[in-house]
């Protein structure tokens, strides 16, 4: 009979989210090329009797694993390039002040605040970020060989080896990572319509339809920017993928019927996928479908159609391409302006600029072994885009940990020299591999792997472990004190505004949905963007669920709200969907009225401290293609704090 836990012994559920492994495929292309990046300049530089230089070449590669998240090749020159050549700069800086005192706490402060502004432009930028101020933190911690430019060459070419292995089979695969992005998208809409009758299902393939469309869209028009606009190959990309909208607005129609549609659809659009992803439209057909009686059957029956011919059309369909996309160097600079005026962009820089000039400080004038792993440790712990601080204290912890476990048996029987090179040829693809999992296992994978860089550069051996330990814990404590605790902000204020925000922007939907003189473009526009910031704060919420009281249990209190914001948007898109194609539209009294409720929705989430009731009164037509938002609409200012 199984044993179970006595009740004060169950460990808490947000305990449980933490420790819990994230299910995600295994990149074994990045598995292959961390392994190669990692120890070939370790061997090289035992080779050439300068093991310390290889070592440095190693630690730059790491550098570029942790960068090497990219599917397109482009993107790859990015994503690995442009970051290693800002890390060179922190090494340069962080040279600059060793053993310095109070300058080198001056200096790698201001570069802590600098990493964390330019950390919350976008995901390249966050990478840079993280880059900038540990190797400025390194640059600072390490006696590194001299003349001042090798460090910072030998890491960079480090960090530039995973990008050349990475661009290897661009010449062979140019533009399949594009296309398989796009045939992703069509897979998870396809589930989506297979859903569409079963209401968690359909929750949890609206969730992915979402972020598969971010993705594809962000790739295809970011490359187009480049590009300006002359690229066949990525127009037709982004013509097939804009004539999955249709497909997409009709898929809450038919969810409202409660009734599941033929199986020939969601396999139609399967093999649409197919078709883009190998390139091969020759063999495919017109879709056989059923006669189509309602309006949510000829919206379906019209938008399949209207895919099919897009995708098996020899040229480019014109219709729908937004044709606005910027320069990349022009969203660059507006992205920099942004962050510079941002108060969310400060903020956060002086948080992290607080804790990492407390640790520099700390470091720099009390006698730390090996203390520049404190503030590395808050580096990584304070991440904006990485999740819960308190989560990631966690998880850092108790990775060192489990890390420092397999470094000991490392540094205990294995001599300095050439068995390092298999050792690293081992430990290498486990930082790829085990990075999707969640933040404790990528410290887990990373801890092995610096400690025995570090080894090859100080020759210190077991040694280095306790110091590590102390060091990983003190950055854990100044993070959790002076970057969680003694700051203000709560997932309230993050979220809650931004979900009144969404609010706010669902009333300006339903308005253009249903009013006069808007364009289709805007409004699809409108709705894409509607559902990305749903799925942002859907993860914000998730993240939340993984901190300890009261913050997670007030995210459990209000994540019934998400849900319903959500179902108002499905409701609002499918009645715009039944009045193009053929339902009588509602008045305008009707959307003035569902407008108005939510607007005082929002005013309601954005002062609320906990969740309260708001008075309901929504009456309408019966038999109106409003009357379903009416409904959902009426059940989120229903929502009231649970007992």
């Amino acid at each position: 009979m199984p044993r179970e836990f006595p009740i004060g012994l169950t460990p808490p559920d947000w305990l449980v989210r933490n420790l819990r492994p994230q299910q995600a495929p295994v990149n074994w292309a990045a598995v292959a090329r961390a392994s190669v990046a990692m120890t070939l300049p370790l061997a090289i530089g035992l080779a050439a009797g300068q093991p310390a230089l290889g070592a440095l070449a190693s630690m730059g590669a790491l550098n570029g694993v942790i960068g090497d998240t990219a599917d397109a090749y482009r993107m790859r020159v990015i994503t690995i390039a442009i970051p290693q050549l800002i890390g060179a700069v922190g090494v340069i800086l962080g040279q600059l002040v060793f053993d310095r005192g109070w300058y080198a706490v001056v200096v790698v402060t201001g570069v802590a605040l600098v990493s964390g502004m330019i950390s919350t432009i976008g995901a390249v930028s966050s990478v840079a970020g993280l880059l900038l101020l540990l190797d400025c933190v390194i640059g600072a911690g390490l006696p590194l060989p001299h003349p001042w430019w090798l460090a910072p060459l030998l890491m960079t070419g480090g960090g530039l080896l995973v990008l050349a292995l990475a661009l290897v089979a661009w010449p062979l695969r140019a533009g399949v990572p594009e296309r398989a992005s796009v045939a992703g998208a069509y897979l998870r809409v396809a589930d989506l319509l297979a859903a569409c009758s079963d209401e968690d299902r359909y929750i949890g393939a609206r969730f992915d339809v979402t972020r598969s469309l971010n993705q594809a869209y962000d790739l295809i028009l970011g490359h187009r920017a480049r590009h300006h606009g002359r690229s066949e190959e990525l127009t037709r990309l982004l013509a097939r993928l804009n004539a999955i909208t249709p497909l997409v607005e009709a898929a809450p129609a038919v969810h409202l019927t409660g009734r599941p549609l033929p199986p020939q659809v969601p396999e139609a659009v399967r093999a649409l996928a197919r078709a883009v992803e190998t390139g091969d439209t020759a063999g495919l057909r017109p879709p056989k479908l059923p006669l189509a009686l309602t309006e949510t059957e000829r919206a379906v029956d019209h938008a399949l159609r209207h895919l099919s011919e897009v995708v098996t059309s020899p040229s480019v369909d014109p219709r729908g391409i937004d044709e606005r996309t910027v320069a990349l160097h022009v969203r660059t600079a507006r992205a920099a302006r942004d962050a510079m005026l941002s108060a969310g962009s400060w903020r956060y820089g002086l948080r992290l600029a607080v804790c990492i000039g407390i640790a520099q400080a700390l470091v720099s004038l009390v006698a730390v072994p090996r203390s520049y792993w404190v503030a590395l440790t808050i580096t990584f712990v304070l991440k904006p885009d990485f999740g819960s601080v308190f989560s990631r204290a966690l998880l850092r912890a108790l990775g060192t940990v489990a890390g420092l476990a397999v470094a000991a048996a490392v540094l205990a029987e294995v001599p300095i020299g050439w068995w390092d090179v298999p050792v690293m040829l081992l430990l290498a693809p486990l930082v790829p591999a085990l990075t999707p999992r969640g933040y404790g296992f990528q410290t887990a994978a990373i801890t092995p792997v610096i400690l025995l860089l570090s080894d090859i550069l100080n020759h210190e051996g077991t040694a280095l472990l306790l110091p590590r330990l102390l060091d990983s814990l003190m950055g854990c404590a100044i993070a959790l004190v002076a970057g969680y605790l003694l700051w203000p902000e709560s997932w309230h204020t993050r979220v809650g505004d931004r979900l009144a925000d969404a609010v706010e922007d669902t009333a300006v939907y339903v308005r253009a949905a249903f009013g006069t003189g808007t364009d289709p473009a805007r409004r699809t526009r409108m709705r894409r963007r509607l559902y990305r910031d749903l799925s942002t704060i859907r993860t914000e919420f998730q993240r939340a669920l993984t901190e300890p009281p009261p913050t997670g249990r007030r995210a459990a209190a209000w994540w019934p709200l998400v849900v319903a914001v959500e179902r108002i948007v499905d409701a609002t898109t499918a009645a715009r969907v039944r009045v193009h194609h053929g339902a009588p539209p509602p008045s305008s009294a009707e959307v003035h009225q569902v407008v108005r409720q939510l607007g005082e929705l929002a005013e309601g989430v954005r002062e609320a401290e906990i969740l309260t009731a708001f008075p309901t009164h929504l009456t309408g037509p019966a038999g109106s293609v409003l009357e379903p938002v009416r409904q959902e609409v009426a059940a989120a200012r229903a929502i009231a704090t649970p007992h």
